[in-house]
């Protein structure tokens, strides 16, 4: 698996972001979580960066932990690479003995490694076993998904998490389809689903098979969940001063980041009151208007930045206790 493929989304402008946090000349060094280290591009980046950073990398997938271990193996032990899922963040940073830190990154979805590697079954474009974990050591794969969920429940997965307008067409043919043979390879689910669609439906926004299996992948992976735990937990992590960049894919995940940063950002105060009391300022400065977009040079030279949303936000005051 080459690493020379995997080129980091928005790098600068994340590099950018979390700089001021990063830089602050204090006498500790200051500690950047990459919450979604993947194949260590956006770590590598951070640790060059800013010499003077400890970098703290998460990662549920054991072969990303194994590749970017090598990448990021002239650093020493200025990175502490962590087989964790995001979430697992307070946990983490407590065993290692961090209260705060001063910087966090999340690059969300699916990494370059789990795409470009055939047998992981999360790409539409070539056939693989239906499996999609990103931790192939535990859980269930999208083929035990397909072939055991009810099908109100695949309806409603593929229209949560997929946003799929056709979903109970799409699966009024899988449980026919399963009920002859149980799934297990990716392409007999695409040709099912370009089969299943009405023409108008497969004329616009591109692989007809998409939206199904991002809904698969969320779904095997708990992503949603994940992530509406992991933001806030990554917030309350900052040390005042501290700074949160993250990257989503799809609108379900930057509509999540945009409430959590949003309420951070809030002033909480009852309405009415001539002075606001301390506990009712907000805890974040957002560091985004909206969601920054890639540039068109980044996408025509990396197509899969296309997607990307960033948001960003300070910590400015620490919770009350």
């Amino acid at each position: 698996m080459s690493q020379t493929r995997h080129v980091p989304v928005m790098l600068q402008r994340c590099l950018d972001l979390l700089a001021p946090a990063l830089e602050a000349t204090g006498s500790e060094a200051p500690v950047v979580v990459d919450c979604t280290l993947g194949l260590g591009g956006h770590s590598e980046a951070l640790l060059a960066a800013f010499p003077r950073a400890r970098l703290v990398a998460l990662d549920r997938d054991k072969e990303a932990l194994r590749l970017s271990g090598e990448r990021l193996a002239p650093y020493g032990d200025r990175a502490t690479l962590v087989h964790a899922v995001y979430d697992e963040l307070p946990e983490v940073l407590e065993r290692l003995g961090i209260p705060k830190v001063q910087g966090v990154l999340f690059d969300l979805g699916v990494s370059s490694m789990q795409l470009d590697e055939a047998g992981r079954g999360f790409a539409y474009a070539q056939d693989a076993p239906l499996d999609m974990r990103m931790d192939q050591s535990t859980g269930i794969a999208a083929a035990e998904v397909l072939n055991t969920y009810p099908p109100g429940e695949l309806v409603r997965i593929l229209r949560a998490y997929g946003e799929e307008k056709q979903a109970k067409r799409i699966v009024s043919a899988v449980v026919r389809e399963r009920e002859k043979e149980p799934f297990s390879n990716s392409a007999r689910l695409v040709e099912l689903i370009r089969d299943a669609l009405p023409q108008a439906a497969k004329r616009t926004g591109g692989n007809p098979a998409k939206r199904t299996f991002q809904a698969l992948r969320i779904e095997v992976n708990g992503e949603l969940g994940v992530l509406e735990r992991a933001v806030p937990a990554a917030v309350r992590s900052l040390a005042v001063g501290g700074r949160i960049a993250v990257l989503s894919y799809h609108s379900l995940e930057d509509r999540l980041v945009k409430q959590v940063l949003a309420a951070g950002a809030a002033n909480t105060a009852p309405p009415g009151l001539p002075v606001v009391p301390e506990r009712y300022q907000p805890r974040l400065k957002l560091l985004t208007r909206g969601a920054e977009l890639p540039t068109e040079e980044e996408v025509a030279e990396n197509r899969r930045a296309a997607p990307a949303r960033l948001r960003g936000a300070e910590r400015i005051r620490e919770d009350e206790r």
